[in-house]
């Protein structure tokens, strides 16, 4: 046996799915090696002979046939292993410390591009990204018919090599972000890219940030539409979405499914979901302010019924409506984690009943269940999972602020966090930025 298939088979060997067979190429003595798990023997081994005969028929030289089926190495069992863990099938040419890395028929062990499962579209395509990076690679490619389209890939991870291809519009997209993003991932080429934090932590992104860097989508016309943009996609193999890069604060208003509407809908949509994100920063933190600090502000019969609704309550505003935000984040945490068959009805009927009798119970008023009511439904109106994350969070330092500073403690807040905002910036591009490209602004 070789020296490379001895470092192969001593180096694999003990894995049980790990195949060494000898077989005939062209009347050749070779090994075959791969994984049975990636690999489907029977039906790559049914083209080897199909590529033989061809050989043979033509009366030409085993030597064309091995530059036929893949790529010729010498002497490098490192390669040859690293490879095999990349799904490829390793042919020793026996008695010589030369073998081929072919690409194999593989087993289907990816699923089917399927409708988008975290983002509803109303009036577009409905396919989205699966976890094979080359299928989502080829969704793109197939809707951008030009040679402007740049494409580079990368094996990343020292234990775990792990794929990352790098999309972007050559003339659109910005070339110095382009070019940084290049530099870290070729300076840091052996760091773990298994999740998104993985992913900024190699960017050299801060971890602390509330606010993501990263735009994602499961829809490959919304990312073709930030292609156009200037904008860049990441793609990790085994992540179902797209990354995009600069995240921008016009993201969680804008999507590019509204321009399926006529001009005055879509206007109207996007004006929705500007009150959504302002209704779910400022109402919690309003309601404290008015009950507790600044009762003045409302009017005689308002505030009359403001306080017959928390008439009996034994907690002051700011502990009651924590005691309810709780409940609701742990309601819609619970909505995520539970199967989809059970979840709807247990997290609707669990917030009916707690939401009526924590009323009967005189722990929280009325008019604060309709508060939380009208904060969760105008969260849900912001696009992008990341982005409803990060306001969810956000209401809570306007809530405190409001609790001792009232009404001023809110306009506190709103300047905290858009001063908050205007400072991030992700490759010099500011998030607060409604363009990158000034001829946008019929894209935007």
């Amino acid at each position: 046996m070789d020296r490379v298939v001895q470092e192969i088979k001593a180096e694999l060997g003990k894995n049980v799915d790990f195949l060494l067979k000898r077989d005939y190429l062209a009347d050749t003595p070779v090994f075959l090696l791969g994984f049975n798990s990636l690999v489907d023997f029977i039906k790559t081994r049914t083209v080897l002979q199909k590529h033989a005969e061809s050989i043979i028929f033509q009366d030409r030289s085993s030597e064309e046939l091995w530059s036929a089926i893949g790529e010729m190495k010498e002497g490098d069992a490192k390669e040859a292993i690293s490879s095999i863990y990349a799904g490829k099938l390793i042919i020793n040419i026996e008695n010589t410390n030369r073998y081929i890395i072919m690409e194999p028929v593989l087993k289907m062990l990816d699923r089917s591009i399927e409708p988008p499962s975290n983002e509803n579209v109303i009036l577009g395509p409905l396919i989205s990204f699966t976890e094979d990076i080359d299928a989502n690679i080829g969704m793109v490619r197939k809707q951008l018919n030009t040679d402007k389209f740049h494409l580079h890939s990368y094996s990343k991870g020292h234990n775990e090599k792990k794929k990352l291809s790098l999309l972007y519009i050559e003339g659109q997209a910005d070339s110095e972000m382009v070019d940084n993003l290049h530099a870290h991932i070729q300076k840091n080429y052996n760091m773990e890219i298994s999740d998104v934090q993985g992913l900024s932590k190699m960017l050299g992104f801060p971890s602390m940030e509330a606010v993501s860097k990263f735009n994602t989508t499961q829809l490959p016309l919304q990312a073709i539409q930030y292609l156009k943009k200037g904008r860049v996609i990441l793609f990790v193999d085994q992540l179902p979405f797209a990354l995009i890069l600069p995240n921008l604060l016009w993201d969680m208003f804008a999507e590019d499914n509204d321009r399926n509407f006529p001009l005055p809908i879509m206007v109207a949509i996007r004006a929705i979901r500007v009150i959504g994100f302002l209704v779910t920063l400022i109402s919690p933190g309003l309601y404290v302010a008015l009950v507790s600090i600044n009762p003045e502000v409302l009017q005689i019969q308002l505030a009359l019924s403001v306080v017959e609704s928390r008439q009996g309550v034994p907690y002051p505003a700011l502990v009651e409506i924590m005691i309810m935000l709780v409940i609701l984040e742990l309601i819609l945490e619970a909505s995520v984690r539970l199967p989809k068959s059970i979840g709807p009805t247990i997290t609707m009927v669990g917030g009916i009943i707690l939401g009526q009798a924590a009323v009967e119970a005189k722990l929280v008023s009325n008019l604060l269940i309709i508060i939380l009511a009208a904060t969760t439904i105008a969260n849900s109106t912001i696009v992008g999972v990341q982005n409803n994350v990060s306001i969810r969070l956000f209401k809570y330092a306007i809530l405190f602020l409001a609790a001792i500073f009232g009404l001023l403690g809110i306009v506190a807040g709103m300047v905290l966090i858009s001063a908050y905002l205007a400072n991030l910036n992700t490759f010099g591009k500011s998030y607060l930025y409604i363009n990158i490209k000034g001829d946008e602004s019929n894209n935007g």
